[in-house]
């Protein structure tokens, strides 16, 4: 008996940032797609909505900042293809103790790469930042092109190409059931989709499918709280765009590290938040209780850190990470079944590298030589590390 021929030639599942680019460049490679979201569009239950996102080339490990070289010209040429427009360019202090060996490092792989920065002492930071009020030994790196993404527009930018170029999306519907073999079928609530290949792009919920598919790899989702603090006493001026930079406080711990923007998304109110959050599970986000602690290590960092902001928060947001381990992503094929792609475990910064993820995942579908290292990546490095 003949073989069922599949309706579409790659299916992926989860419309967020990820899945989105991940959709728009096999479209774009002349495959027919069909992406899936449980979801209505657009919503804010996952971890791709929002105002704003940090974008920038500045990263300890060599293989993201490869992966920004190529995002940024991405994100441009999805600019001019949507006519929307989504980057900003603040700068991006990435904020260390001058003597950090993560530091040096950042500073060695941006000169590697031939990618514009400058090494700021704390007297540099004093005469170039006035808000900022974090001690003698603050230094760090200045990286001129980094800055904001405005993320709902990048989305829905990503989505409007998509469907141009003859893609199918389809929102407001879960998938019950995923059922592998030559050609997957991806069953819904509203019927049964078959497909050449199948990519797994669904944020927190990917764990689900994984299990299913018999994977067993660590993911946590978490409930960040996204906090914007008033100005106070007249410091506007030095918390405007062009006068305050994006930031990342990378001086402590690796749970109590503090971004920010300028004041941009709302009149008088920075955005500063914690880079981690609450266990959850994702379908009952909203009844985690006790995540004060976070409002509380925000507040005393940027009091040690930042003048004129009061000290309670004005607004508080709600998004998820979903960390992995080592707080890099899962973006392989499935060691069963090779024409399943797992991209999930960004980690709370997979926004800006999406389109390098839409790249690395359209070659592991189409079987093309990857762009980039895509060893730090694997499905398997966890086990592999046990078993040694």
């Amino acid at each position: 008996m003949a073989a069922a021929k599949a309706a579409y030639d790659v299916i992926v599942i989860g419309a967020g940032i990820e899945g989105s680019s991940s959709a728009y460049n096999l479209v774009k490679k002349g495959k027919k797609v069909l992406l899936l979201e449980q979801f209505p569009l657009p919503h804010s239950r996952g971890s791709s909505h929002g105002q704003s996102r940090i974008i920038r080339y500045a990263y300890e490990e060599d293989f993201y900042v490869k992966m920004m070289v190529d995002a940024f010209p991405l994100w441009k040429e999805l600019e001019e293809e949507s006519g929307a427009e989504f980057y900003i360019k603040h700068g991006l202090f990435e904020m260390h103790q001058e003597d950090s060996q993560s530091l040096q490092n950042i500073a060695a792989n941006l000169r590697a790469f031939k990618v514009q920065h400058e090494m700021l002492t704390p007297a540099d930071v004093k005469s170039r930042f006035p808000a900022i009020t974090a001690g003698d030994k603050c230094g760090g790196i200045w990286d001129p092109n980094g800055g904001v993404l405005k993320a709902d527009r990048a989305l829905a930018a990503y989505q409007t190409v998509f469907k141009r170029l003859g893609g199918t999306l389809r929102d407001g519907e879960p998938v019950t059931l995923v059922t592998p073999g030559d050609v997957v079928t991806v069953s819904t609530r509203s019927g049964q989709y078959t497909a050449s290949s199948l990519v797994i792009a669904a944020g927190a919920w990917s764990g689900r499918f994984c299990s299913a598919l018999g994977l067993n790899v660590p993911l946590d989702p978490l409930r960040t709280v996204v906090l914007y603090w008033k100005v106070i006493n007249d410091g506007a001026s030095d918390y405007a765009p062009g006068k305050f930079p994006c930031f990342i406080d990378s001086r402590t711990v690796e749970d109590c590290i503090v971004y920010g923007f300028p004041m941009q998304e709302y009149p008088g109110l920075v955005k500063a938040c914690l880079h981690y959050g609450a266990k959850i599970d994702p379908d009952e986000r909203d009844k985690v209780v006790g995540d004060e602690w976070i409002v509380e290590k925000v507040k005393n960092i940027l009091a040690s850190t930042f003048k004129n902001l009061e000290s309670t928060p004005s607004i508080k947001e709600y998004c998820i990470y979903t960390n992995t381990p080592d707080n890099h992503a899962y973006i392989d094929k499935h060691p069963k079944y090779p024409n399943i792609v797992i991209a999930t475990g960004f980690s709370g910064h997979g926004f800006k590298i999406a389109p390098a993820v839409g790249r690395a995942v359209s070659e592991l579908v189409l079987k093309q030589a990857p762009t980039y290292n895509m060893k730090p990546f694997q499905l398997d490095r966890f086990s592999r590390k046990a078993s040694l």
